[in-house]
């Protein structure tokens, strides 16, 4: 599993730019932010529970909350 964006797959940029543009369709459609963001995670947690194993989908659930602790995901909004 990746640590950090040095090691992830080629792909992750494009990956991350298609999200990026259906997140700014569906605001310009009037779905509300909870709405886009819950969808986008039940989606992500779907697609996880298909291609890994529970200890590796929870180590990527305990970065993220660990990122949520340390105040990361705030900065990254700013």
């Amino acid at each position: 599993m990746p640590s950090d964006t040095d090691d992830a797959p080629g792909d992750l940029t494009h990956a991350g730019a298609v999200v990026d543009k259906a997140i700014e369709y569906m605001t310009g459609q009037n779905i509300g932010s909870l709405s886009i963001a819950s969808a986008l995670l039940g989606g992500a947690l779907g697609l996880l529970g298909r291609t890994l194993d529970d200890g590796s989908i929870e180590q990527i659930l305990t970065r993220a909350i660990d990122s949520v602790r340390s105040g990361e995901l705030r900065r990254m909004d700013h």
